[in-house]
């Protein structure tokens, strides 16, 4: 939802912005625009031959939504003063295995990226997509993006990983149906897991089993206000007396 059009596009050049004059240095790892994604499945349906094996097409296919985000976005915000520069997975070498349309990533070189935040220059990563030993592009199937941000932000020992969404944060139950659901302040991962388990669709359980078990707490936040949202961290770093979430 954060850069589902060039209006939402604006409006997080305006956070980085925001950002940058507090003395803060970050990256931006997007998706998709909309529902792009789907866009180009329903085109790749319209000519796969099932009989055929074109999972490693279908990969290099679904990962040019994020390329023309990055690109925009890396736009926007160059027009708002702010130096960017975009980068796709394979660019900064995120590196996966080769199990096609659901990678995982298996290592991170973060040496590019140091050196264009030593520069202050806001790399735009893509998220999703990655490259395999022979440098075939992947895909990292559902919360792939999440899960780049995270994996990006445990290399380079980020002190937050932030992730905008459609909603102000995590609620205790889904506020579309019980008018009483309260946004959490934190939580911790374990139960971050728990509530994804039951059906929570806030983060993905890979993104937020990577966030544990590389200690980079996660904050969910609205793309369209400034809520402060909710923190996802170690159980140990939480102030609240008591679990939230209990099985």
């Amino acid at each position: 939802t954060s850069v589902a059009s060039i209006k939402h596009m604006e409006n997080e050049a305006a956070r980085v912005g925001q950002e940058k004059q507090a003395g803060n240095e970050g990256l931006v790892v997007v998706s998709a625009m909309g529902d792009e994604t789907d866009r180009l499945v329903s085109l790749a349906e319209e000519v796969q031959d099932q009989a055929l094996d074109t999972r490693r097409e279908l990969d290099v296919l679904l990962s040019t939504g994020e390329q023309v985000s990055i690109a925009l976005v890396a736009m926007v915000l160059l027009k708002n003063g702010i130096a960017a520069k975009s980068f796709t997975g394979g660019q900064v070498a995120i590196r996966t295995d080769a199990v096609p349309n659901r990678s995982r990533i298996l290592e991170v070189d973060a040496d590019k990226l140091r050196v264009e935040l030593a520069k202050e220059v806001v790399p735009v990563i893509a998220g999703f997509q990655g490259i395999d030993e022979a440098g075939t592009i992947t895909t990292l199937g559902r919360g792939g993006s999440d899960t780049t941000a995270v994996a990006l932000a445990a290399r380079l020992d980020a002190s937050e990983c932030r992730i905008y969404t459609d909603v102000e944060g995590v609620f205790t139950t889904d506020p579309r149906i019980v008018e009483s659901a309260r946004c959490l302040e934190q939580i911790s991962f374990e139960e971050m897991l728990e509530l994804a388990s039951l059906g929570s669709k806030v983060l993905h359980t890979r993104a937020v089993e990577l966030a544990g078990k590389s200690q980079v707490p996660l904050r969910v936040l609205s793309s369209f206000n400034d809520a402060p949202g909710t923190l996802i961290t170690r159980e140990e770093d939480l102030t609240m007396e008591a679990p939230l979430i209990s099985g």
